[in-house]
């Protein structure tokens, strides 16, 4: 499974998607321009010594990207109607998240409307953290798998 950052603002939250990402065995793709840099303190602080074990990667056009995979994607937004629990997940997906400030560009939403899902929240609300949000999402993903990863991690490990 693919985590897309899409032009991440706060390096605390980037840090604690590190290391959410190394503990599931997900990859992290950033999309620039980020809001701080890849060797600020914060960031490194938050992700302590997670970064070693995490597939980083840059996108500089996430739309060809996306335009250009055959993996299934799915983008998480707060201003949108359908559930996240409505996703049949499968460990090829990109879950792909807009900015802590300014969410997704609209132009995702014109191409792919049908692709955009939603944590659930109580009315009025604004929107969750980002790496709570991006938590919610990849276990949501492995639950519905059963847990798979982790089954194949254990039993790869006691041979």
């Amino acid at each position: 499974m693919k985590v897309v950052l899409y032009q991440p603002q706060i390096p605390q939250n980037t840090g604690n998607i590190v290391r959410t990402c190394s503990v599931t065995g997900c990859e992290l793709a950033l999309v620039p321009p980020l809001g701080f840099s890849t060797g600020d303190r914060w960031l490194k602080r938050a992700g302590l010594d997670y970064w070693e074990g995490v597939e980083v990667s840059f996108l500089e056009d996430l739309e060809t990207a996306l335009e250009e995979t055959s993996q299934p994607f799915y983008f998480f937004s707060s201003k949108v109607d359908t559930p996240y629990t409505s996703v049949t997940y499968t460990p090829t997906d990109w879950l792909i998240f807009g900015s802590e400030t300014e969410g997704l560009p609209e132009v995702f939403f014109q191409k792919w409307p049908e692709r955009f899902i939603t944590i659930p929240m109580l009315p009025e609300s604004r929107c969750l953290n980002l790496a709570t949000t991006v938590g919610i999402a990849i276990f949501e993903a492995w639950r519905q798998q059963g847990f798979e990863v982790i089954k194949r991690k254990d039993a790869n490990s006691q041979r």
